[in-house]
């Protein structure tokens, strides 16, 4: 029996030891761990701008990045450097470069950027951007790897449209391509110079000639005819009027191509009579004139005919009973028209009496039987069957004499 309890004391006391071992080994890797953990330093980790709180033992910035699996290339951004000594509280920026493809005005380049957005980009780069520059995307977004980032360089062109003359700044390569960005659009006639697929460069000036075709519809007088008829119940020399002419009316319709506003060609494309004209039908004397009764002469010498009397001199000029207006008829009722030979001067009565006989240098004998508007003080007008024998005469200075 004795033999028994010391055999179970013997086994409670080896379990027990075990049991002490085994706590102490547990309490002294505890201990060890969380004086490991404690002896770690709290690091923070910018990934891209994202925040990661990390605890770490490395000693060094790039042994931490290994930690986290990152392998910067040349090309990212670390901050501070891959040697600087990691401490406790300290923060971490670490940013990975992009390789994007750059075209400027169509040369291509590989560039590698940490910016996160094109406006970024522009300014890492220091690139100049005028205010018509083009860029694509826009500078708001975000830039992603092996992206693409295009700039094009706007340049001035001077555009006349319809006339009117702008400046204005394009990216454009062709003229279609310019017409298209300032939004002018083309009529089915418009003309533009030069040419739609022309290229474009700084010294290209593009005009739009507005080119329109209207029909204008004018209405013309058409002149009557005079038809003159013989009329044997009228004495000769004489004429009457008996029937009043009339014009016609025509309506002539006109294409017309203006451009620009302005009337370059007209063409006609048709005509329609809308009133007929009437002929004016004048009937002409052709009864022989009665015969005149002789007069009885009276022989003067032409010495005393050309010398007797008082002696004037004058400003004369000429005039025919045919102007437009005139009557025909003298001051002392005298009928030109009907004695178209006869010598008659107009006068001004208060110089040279009416029916006074005169002598006129260079026209011969007259009689003073007409006044005149413009005949005043020593001035006459001397009388010609014809406007042509009248404008032979023309003005001139001479001598007269009144007879009686």
């Amino acid at each position: 029996m004795y033999k028994n309890i010391t055999a179970l004391f013997s086994r409670f006391t080896r379990k027990k030891l075990y049991l002490s071992i085994t706590a102490l080994i547990v309490l002294a890797v505890t201990t060890g761990f969380v004086g490991y953990e404690t002896t770690k330093a709290e690091v923070t980790l910018m990934l891209d701008g994202k925040k990661t709180e990390v605890k770490t033992h490395a000693s060094t910035v790039g042994e931490l990045l290994s930690e986290q699996n990152i392998k910067p290339n040349q090309h990212d951004v670390v901050k501070p450097g891959l040697s600087a000594k990691v401490e406790d509280n300290m923060q971490v920026d670490y940013l990975k470069a992009k390789e994007i493809v750059l075209t400027i005005d169509g040369k291509d380049k590989k560039v590698w950027t940490t910016a996160k957005t094109v406006e970024q980009f522009v300014k890492e780069q220091q690139l100049s951007l005028k205010e018509h520059d083009v860029i694509k995307p826009n500078l708001t977004a975000d830039i992603q790897d092996q992206g693409k980032i295009k700039i094009e360089s706007a340049f001035p062109v001077k555009l006349v449209v319809g006339g009117k003359a702008q400046q204005v700044w394009t990216t454009s390569t062709t003229v279609a391509d310019l017409l298209k960005q300032q939004k002018v659009s083309l009529g089915e006639i418009d003309r533009v110079s030069p040419a739609k697929t022309e290229k474009l460069t700084g010294k290209t000036q593009v005009e739009v000639i507005r080119v329109e075709k209207v029909t204008d519809v004018v209405e013309e007088e058409t002149p009557f005819a005079t038809v003159n008829r013989k009329d044997s119940n009228l004495t000769e020399g004489k004429e009457r009027v008996v029937q009043d002419g009339n014009n016609g009316k025509l309506e002539k319709r006109y294409e017309v191509v203006m451009e620009n506003g302005k009337e370059v060609s007209r063409k006609l494309v048709g005509k329609k009579t809308l009133t007929e004209s009437t002929d004016k039908i004048v009937a002409i004397g052709t009864k022989a004139k009665p015969q005149p009764q002789p007069k009885p002469v009276v022989s003067r010498s032409k010495a005393t005919s050309e010398t007797g009397g008082r002696e004037l001199t004058v400003t004369s000029t000429a005039y025919t009973a045919n102007c437009s207006g005139c009557s025909g008829i003298t001051a002392s009722g005298y009928n030109l028209k009907a004695n178209p030979n006869a010598k008659v001067i107009a006068v001004d009565p208060n110089v040279i009496p009416l029916g006074s006989k005169v002598y006129v240098e260079g026209y011969g004998y007259a009689i003073a039987s007409d006044t005149g508007g413009a005949i005043k003080g020593n001035k006459i007008d001397v009388f010609f069957s014809s406007q042509s024998k009248a404008e032979a005469w023309g003005r001139k200075t001479i001598k007269i004499r009144i007879i009686n």
